[in-house]
């Protein structure tokens, strides 16, 4: 089966300024595939191209089969998009905001009344349809959003930091919408700062900085490149904390972090749980109670800073 999205070498550069450096991807059908990186990587340009807001000044992509410049005006009835802000009318209802999402599609007057009703029941926004959106809350406004972008019921979407400043519930209740658009046949190209997202969203992960890919893989597979894990542990005693830093060094697999507000203190490790209990070995010996302790696997925030040196939202120099 051809990829749903497939991009090789896309540069864009905004004088000086080079936004895209050569970005490379392939997203098979029927998956999510998440963009991972600060502001300032890359990510809206890509997305911009792949949906036909901007050209490419080199390279090529197509998109559900059409080539993003040479087809373009073809592949806008194959997609669908929706931004980090929502792009709804608030003068307009729910209801006569999706209808003229319909009639934009060329869908028909009737067409576009069934689908926009067809829309409010899947996105829980049956009661709210005949209220203007400036009444919406965030979390209803970004589902609104999101509906406008399956009107036309694309097999592709583009999704770009969508649940960005939706408060967590609202935010996990898009994650399950997005969710089940894929588990119906949808492809989605997702963009995100939240590694918590990336990691609960998405199949397959490229991490973007500088405008190109430095990683790719499954959540799983990127956390495996940096190896190990981490011993994050507290004692009881400030004057402690000095005398188990000291104890425990030896065992570090990179540079051990200590908090003197909230006693705690985080060592990489590369052997797991025998460094584990290495540590709460030498901790006894040197007679430091310890009041919590646990070892926890590199979270995808370790990986983002151990490729780039920054962290995740930090925004891109």
């Amino acid at each position: 089966m051809p990829p749903a999205i497939k991009a090789e070498g896309l540069v864009k550069k905004y004088g000086d300024v080079v936004a895209l450096d050569g970005m490379d991807l392939t997203v098979p059908q029927g998956t999510v595939f998440g963009l991972l990186g600060p502001n300032g990587a890359g990510k809206t340009t890509t997305v911009r191209i792949l949906t036909t807001l901007l050209r490419p000044d080199a390279g090529h992509a197509t998109v559900a089969g059409f080539d993003v410049v040479a087809n373009a005006r073809r592949l806008r009835a194959h997609i669908g998009a929706s931004g980090q802000y929502s792009a709804v009318d608030d003068h307009l209802t729910g209801a006569e905001n999706l209808e003229m999402v319909g009639r934009l599609y060329h869908l028909g007057v009737k067409r576009s009344k069934e689908r926009a009703r067809e829309l409010l029941e899947r996105f829980d926004l049956t009661e709210a349809a005949d209220r203007p959106v400036q009444g919406y809350s965030g979390g209803m406004r970004r589902r609104l959003d999101l509906a406008g972008a399956l009107v036309a019921a694309p097999p592709v979407l583009f999704l770009d930091e969508p649940t960005t400043g939706l408060d967590p519930r609202a935010r996990t209740s898009l994650w399950e919408t997005i969710s089940e658009l894929v588990a119906d046949g949808t492809t989605v190209l997702l963009t995100t700062q939240y590694m918590e997202e990336a990691d609960r969203l998405a199949d397959r992960i490229a991490v973007v900085d500088h405008g190109r890919v430095i990683a790719l893989g499954t959540a799983n597979e990127l956390k495996d490149r940096i190896g190990g894990g981490r011993i994050e542990l507290a004692v009881t005693d400030a004057a402690d904390l000095a005398a188990a830093q000291r104890a425990l060094a030896p065992l570090a697999a990179g540079d051990l972090r200590t908090d003197a507000t909230t006693l705690q203190m985080t060592i990489p490790v590369a052997d797991g749980v025998a460094s584990l209990t290495t540590a709460l070995g030498r901790l006894a010996a040197e007679r430091i109670t310890v009041r919590d302790a646990g070892l926890r696997r590199p979270t995808l925030d370790d990986v983002f800073l151990a490729l780039t040196g920054h962290d995740a939202k930090e925004p891109t120099k």
